[in-house]
């Protein structure tokens, strides 16, 4: 039934993670996902999936507008980034979601006299995350919590590049979050979703600590008819994402070229059956304020397979 695929749809976009989506220098390279299928299976069980990312930061942006490429040394950071995960449903309420990342990157900076372009890459694991879901505050459990950690276990110290272009950030995070999830008409195909996630940096390693993130994310999806689309269901999905990241701190950051705020646009379209499912979005500014001079991407892109168990 549509109101079965389009509450699950629903409520799996909502609890969808916004980690850290920007360090210092660049707004937007410590990309993760924005949006997307849920950390929480339906049912007891749980679900395996494998993302890639994709993001070519070469637009020096100041203020809320594109500013000449000559006043940042920095001139490009392109990555491609994997994510293994696993997601398990351990009780009625609960819920838990273990992300691996791989990154590769490449950085393109100045030469120290300023006569050239170095190029510099990396590709190496990225920091971790194990997160739990709650979704015992209602009978429908259309509203849950999200509580979590970011470990340092991504690459810090790689020759060449700054540490707010690093793959890792160095330091452990607490995340905090919470989502609601309803529908939006009667016969459920129209659903609605909406969640908000707090990135905290506990502790920095080497003088560098990352500022904290609020990101929030609203959003509808449409599970379209069986007969159309048998035996997939077909589930396209529209999203706003917003966040603000605070300037790093540290001896080793850069504050002047820390923190942003900005509105993303994000259209994108779930495939699913009973046991897996494709999910493929794009995410383009709508609106971005950096402090200072950093590297934005004008569009980002996401796919995602996922199999259930």
């Amino acid at each position: 039934m549509h109101s079965k695929y389009a509450a699950a749809t629903a409520a799996l976009l909502a609890l969808s993670l916004v980690p850290a989506m920007a360090q210092a220098c660049a707004c937007g390279c410590d990309q993760f996902d924005v949006g997307g299928p849920d950390m929480n299976p339906a049912g007891r069980g749980g679900e395996a999936f494998l993302e890639y990312d994709y993001a070519d930061q070469s637009q020096n942006w100041s203020g809320d507008r594109s500013a000449p490429a000559s006043q940042n040394a920095d001139k490009e950071i392109r990555t491609h980034f994997v994510t293994a995960g696993l997601k398990s449903k351990l009780s009625q309420d609960w819920g838990v979601l273990v992300e691996a990342p791989i990154w590769s990157r490449t950085f393109r900076t100045e030469t120290d006299a300023g006569t050239g372009v170095d190029r510099f890459s990396d590709t190496a694991l990225g920091d971790m995350r194990v997160v739990a879901t709650y979704t015992g505050l209602s009978k429908d459990q259309s509203s849950g919590l999200i509580v979590g950690l970011k470990l340092a276990t991504g690459d810090w110290k790689h020759a060449g590049f700054d540490r707010d272009t690093e793959i890792g950030t160095g330091s452990t995070n607490l995340l905090l979050g919470g989502f609601h999830s309803g529908m939006l008409s009667r016969d459920g195909a129209w659903g609605y979703y909406a969640r908000v996630l707090w990135d905290k940096p506990l502790a920095g390693q080497g003088g560098y600590l990352p500022g904290q993130e609020v990101t929030a994310a609203a959003g509808v999806s449409y599970d379209m008819p069986r007969f159309m689309t048998a035996p997939v269901h077909v589930i396209p999905l529209l999203q706003v994402l917003a966040s603000t990241h605070a300037r790093d701190g540290g001896r080793a950051a850069n504050p002047a070229d820390t923190g942003y705020t900005r509105m993303l646009l994000s259209p994108g379209i779930e495939l699913t059956t009973d046991k897996w499912g494709l999910y493929a979005d794009v995410e383009v500014p709508l609106y971005q304020h950096v402090n200072g001079n950093q590297l934005t991407a004008p569009v980002l892109a996401k796919l995602r397979a996922s199999r259930r168990f």
